[in-house]
Parts: structure tokens; sequence; C-alpha cells
């Protein structure tokens, strides 16, 4: 049985054209505002952002330059790299806290939708099993020591960059931004490693969850470990931690930059500075924050989770499907992020979904494993 070393030997080579055709279309879009905000101390280049703009805060790699994937689409040429690594058994079995998730009835979506044109406003059930999920986020500690084990190379490393909020960077305009949505911007050498490319070592902690991975190294990572990516049924199930349909792991009420911060979320104005009111700016540790009735960390906000779902708008409306066209091949993304405000991506809910290539890796989105109960 060939290595995961040997298996990522045999990818296709095509980082060169995907790098040349991102920067290609990227001139295409100039940044309109010439003035500047401050983020972390650094003053960064911003276009103005809507209030209204609900598109979602993760860009894509995907195929074509004609593409618009949540209208920050960024093109590049298939490598192959959905292929499928085989299993493998840790030598050692690695640390991992899992919670009992009791099976009965579940359902995905709900009747008081803020985003229907993701589908959330579907409501569909189904049984489910017993099964066991990670009471956190994979960790940047659980994932070295796979990369110890296998000597594992993520998409991004193997691609040489990967998608970074501007903010993290001391000078962005040096980068590529990407179209429509300046604030993400194409790194050369970020990786889980570094998180926003080279000089970010301080950036990396081994209690956050592990980033800027793909949805296909998420997979890599489970079949080593013995545990799958859950799908959105277990997700939304395990996150409602028996509160029925409830918008928030800990229930009805909302996040608020006053004096309510449940969950990692942005607080003040978008793209241009992050208050922290949270505690954070970027990333917290894994287990951070109250967990919820089944004893999960971290469900909404933080970092989004991958599963195991490919995506789709769950509609038969036309207008829904069109604004998802052009998403074959995406993956089911859940529970938002750090980046997200209620301004611009409401998607720190239960319910809330998005999607994206399996292929793309960014600075705030990890995942989570389940197990099954024999």
């Amino acid at each position: 049985m060939p290595s995961l070393v040997e298996e990522q030997g045999a990818i296709g080579t095509c980082c060169a054209k995907a790098r040349a055709a991102f920067r290609a279309i990227a001139t295409l879009y100039p940044l309109f505002l010439p003035c500047a905000f401050d983020y972390f101390g650094g003053i960064v280049g911003a276009m103005n952002v809507k209030e209204t703009d609900n598109t979602c805060c993760t860009p894509a790699r995907v195929p074509g330059p004609e593409s618009q994937i949540n209208d920050q689409a960024t093109p590049h040429t298939s490598s192959g790299a959905g292929a499928q690594e085989p299993r493998h058994q840790p030598e050692q079995p690695i640390e991992m806290v899992v919670a009992e998730i009791p099976g009965g009835e579940a359902f995905v979506g709900t009747s008081n939708p803020q985003l229907p044109v993701d589908g959330e406003g579907v409501v569909k059930s189904k049984r489910l099993k017993p099964f066991r999920m990670g009471v956190s986020a994979v960790t940047n500690a659980q994932f070295a020591a796979f990369v110890a084990a296998t000597g594992y190379v993520t998409e991004a490393e193997r691609l040489g960059d990967s998608f970074v909020f501007a903010g993290f960077l001391d000078n962005p305009e040096a980068f590529d931004g990407v179209p429509q949505a300046p604030w993400w911007r194409m790194v050369p050498g970020a990786s889980w490693r570094l998180l926003a490319g080279e000089g970010s070592e301080a950036q990396w902690q081994p209690d956050s969850p592990v980033s800027q991975v793909s949805w296909n190294d998420a997979q890599a990572f489970a079949q080593w470990a013995g545990g799958r990516l859950p799908t959105e049924f277990e997700w939304e199930h395990a996150a409602r931690g028996r509160l029925g349909d409830v918008p928030y792991p800990w229930g009805h009420q909302e996040p608020d930059e006053r004096d309510f911060f449940p969950c990692n979320i942005w607080q003040g104005e978008f793209p241009a500075r992050d208050l922290g009111l949270d505690g954070y700016q970027g990333l917290a540790p894994a287990q951070s924050y109250q967990p919820n009735g089944y004893g999960l960390f971290n469900m909404v906000g933080n970092a989004w989770e991958w599963l195991a779902d490919p995506f789709s708008p769950r509609s038969i409306s036309k207008a829904v499907k069109a604004a998802h066209a052009g998403k074959k091949g995406f993956k089911v993304s859940k529970g938002g992020s750090f980046l997200c405000h209620k301004s611009y991506c409401f998607r720190y809910r239960i319910a809330a979904r998005s999607g994206n290539s399996p292929d793309s890796a960014t600075n705030h989105q990890s995942f989570r494993l389940v197990f099954d109960v024999e």
C-alpha cells in the first residue's frame, strides 16, 4: 500500500498555472478606495463594504476565470488532489476528547431563516444513530502529530500559497487581492505551519484549531485518526445540544457588542477593525467559551468547520439555485468564524451554511471529527 507521501507525489503540479491565472484576473479588479484603516496597528487599503453585504467570507480556489464563488472567486487548475487517501491508523492513538451524542430524530434547517438564499429555511429531518464527536476542532498539536507520523503535505503547501485575511499581514498590498473581497490576499508560503506566510510563526499556537487546511486535508487526517467528518445532520444535531430549533448553541440570545460575548466573532466595523471585545482578535483556543449542552466548544464562531456533505442550496427555487451556480463539487462548511459580523456574514448560527471548493484553505477554516459507535 503506498504511503501518503508517495500518493501525494503522484499528483500533477498546477501551481505555476494557478498563480498566473489568479494574478491575471486579479488585475481586472482595481482596489477602489485608496483610503486606509487601522487593524491590529497595521495600515492596509480597503474597499467600501456595504452594510447589507451578506456574501460569505470564505474565498475559494475554483476552475475558470468566469466563476463567481460567494462573489470571491479565484481561478485554479485542478490538480487531482481530491483523491481519497488510504486509511492509516495511528501507531499510538492521539489524545482526542469526545462527547457522546445521542441518536434519535434530528433535523437541519430552521423555521426562522436569516439567509434563505443559502437554503437554511428548508427543514428536513431523519433519524440518526448515536455517535461520538470531538469536543473541539482538531488542534494544531493534533495535526502536527499526524504530519509527524505520516509525512503528510497539505494542499496549501503543495500549491505554494493560500488565502490570508489582510489584517494579519504587515504589508497586504504586496499580495494579490481576491476580486470583490480584497481583505483576502493570496500569500505565498501560507500554510497550517505559517498561517500568514513567512514571518508569522507567532500566530501558530498548539491549542488553537488547525487552519489553512482544505477539505481534502481534513479527510486525510480523519482517515488516519480512525474517524470521519460529520454530516450536516450530525453537526446541527450536536450543535443544538437538545435545545431544538434555536439559532445558537446556547439558545436564543444574540451576541452583541456591549456585554454578551458567548463566542469568537467580529466586533466593530468589518473589515476595518476588530475590537476584540470577546477576548480575541483572530483564533481563540479550540476549547474556549462555555460548551453547549453536549459539552462541545465553539460550534459557532472561531473557525469554520468542514463537513462531509457536498454543498447544495437545498431549494427548488430557481433564484436560489442561480445564486449558487458554479459550485459543483463544493463541500459544506458550518459554524462561521472570528471574521463573521452580522452586517456582513451572519453565519455564526447553527442553521447557517456555506460551501467551498475542497482544495481551498484559509486562516479561519478548520474541522472536527466524529466517530461511529460500534
